[in-house]
């Protein structure tokens, strides 16, 4: 039986490819992206029980991530990034 690629599949993209897509945003919106992204990267940091300075770092970046998020969605509405928990 051949198995059939799974569409959650990322693919990587050429850098020229990025920089074209990139070039057809406004800045607020690119910078929202790289917002959104570190600060999901920086949710997914913390598991487990946590202490009460990790749970204060984490909301932050919950904040951070949804504040980037609010941008991305009005931009579009398949913009937003997800934590993934």
């Amino acid at each position: 039986m051949i198995a059939s690629p799974s569409p959650l599949v990322p693919v990587p993209i050429p850098d020229r490819v990025a920089a074209l897509i990139g070039a057809c945003l406004p800045l607020h919106v690119l910078q929202a992206e790289v917002d959104a992204d570190c600060a999901a990267r920086e949710v997914y940091r913390f598991r487990g029980p946590l202490c009460p300075e990790d749970r204060a770092d984490r909301e932050h970046a919950l904040a951070a991530l949804a504040r980037a998020n609010k941008i991305l969605a009005k931009h579009h509405p398949q913009l937003p990034v997800r934590p993934g928990y």
